[in-house]
């Protein structure tokens, strides 16, 4: 069974890295906070890598 990646909401500081690099996985909400919208958009080694190793607080994981 495939992980979903999550961003806590609660520490995003809206930088953007996520989005840039990935925006088939990563958006934007309505409140300028990223968002996952589709795990399966990537490979969950890319994933690991554009987003969760580069996350300057920390916010995204993997459940």
């Amino acid at each position: 069974m495939a992980r979903a990646i999550v961003v806590d909401q609660d520490s995003c500081i809206s930088c953007g890295l996520c989005v840039d690099n990935l925006p088939e996985v990563f958006r934007f909400d309505d409140n300028g906070k990223a968002v996952s919208f589709d795990s399966s958009g990537a490979p969950e080694e890319m994933i690991q890598t554009e987003a969760v190793d580069v996350c300057p607080v920390a916010c995204i994981h993997w459940e």
